[in-house]
């Protein structure tokens, strides 16, 4: 057993004295393998985590986490593990919420620092998943998500037409809106909502929005959500994400896919052809995120005016 030793400071405003918590995480088998293929390690998903650490916890802040543990690497299909339980340290925050589906009260695990980070990667949580919504306003979501969710048989040109067009039909909304690749075969379209509606307002809002896509995009985009109804030359595109308790990988998440890939941000002018989602991983994420910056901070800035969208749209 080996042990990653992390440090957080704490400074009292107003005056220069910081005051040093030491928290040691134990984190074991690391030289477990994770992606065969790759040769990439339990070991690596803790140190690529470690190193994005300062990028991604700002989407993870103060929200609920629906761990996704594959301890035995990807060729494992793993399973979904919500409550913190005694397992968890004394000081891994959590928040007790009640889910209807369980109908139980959940302790869920709020990840607001580099060592429940640590924690969360030697459980096996390869990707992170948190709820849209933060423990403060928890019926309000930060953004809303149209999920290009594609069939076996579409092409990534196809889904990156489909990405494409939402973002010309947000365009004429007046809605700013921000891509990422799902680090899997589809991409995820987030426009920021502030807190400032519920999950069903954005939800019947993005329905809208996948509507006119689908009407623009009828040979390969569905709004059917069975699969064997729709069939996998269908594109699905997919506005149920917006309700609450529902998650999705997070942005700069690894994904327990082949290639080690991470869902990566993109400036709308790199979403054309010839884009791959295996552009994007363990071994060169770390250095296209210092490159480009935090391309994804505007989701969790100023919100859209959903009234005046909705308007806009009707009007052209």
């Amino acid at each position: 057993m080996t042990s990653l030793e992390l440090y957080i400071a704490f400074a009292l405003i107003g005056f220069t004295v910081y005051y040093i918590v030491r928290l040691k995480v134990k984190t074991t088998h690391l030289d477990k393998v994770f992606w065969p293929d790759e040769g990439v390690t339990k070991g690596d998903v803790i140190e690529y985590y470690r190193t994005i650490s300062k990028y991604i916890l700002p989407y993870l802040k103060d929200r609920p986490e629906s761990l996704k543990r594959n301890p035995n690497g990807i060729k494992d299909e793993g399973f979904f593990h919500k409550d913190a339980g005694d397992e968890a340290p004394q000081w891994v925050k959590r928040k007790e919420i009640f889910s209807e589906s369980a109908n139980k009260d959940v302790n869920y695990i709020i990840c607001n620092d580099g060592a429940t980070l640590a924690y969360l990667n030697n459980l096996g949580c390869i990707e992170l998943n948190p709820w849209h919504s933060t423990i403060q306003k928890l019926d309000f979501p930060d953004y809303l998500i149209i999920d290009i969710d594609p069939g076996k048989k579409n092409t990534f040109d196809q889904v990156i037409e489909t990405a494409q067009g939402i973002h010309s039909i947000l365009q004429k909304a007046g809605a700013a809106s921000y891509c990422k690749t799902s680090g899997a075969t589809g991409m995820h379209i987030y426009v920021p909502a502030q807190k400032k509606y519920t999950y069903d307002q954005l939800k019947d809002f993005a329905h809208l929005i996948c509507i006119f896509t689908q009407q623009q995009l009828p040979k390969f985009t569905s709004l059917e959500r069975n699969l064997n109804k729709r069939g996998d030359k269908m594109i699905y595109l997919d506005h149920l994400q917006n309700r609450r308790g529902q998650t999705i990988s997070s942005v700069y998440s690894l994904r327990p896919k082949e290639g080690a890939t991470v869902s990566m941000p993109l400036e709308w002018k790199e979403v054309k052809y010839g884009l791959s989602p295996i552009d994007f991983n363990i071994n060169n994420a770390l250095k296209r995120i210092e490159k480009k910056g935090d391309l994804f901070s505007g989701i969790l800035g100023k919100g859209i005016d959903l009234q005046k969208c909705i308007k806009q749209l009707d009007e052209k």
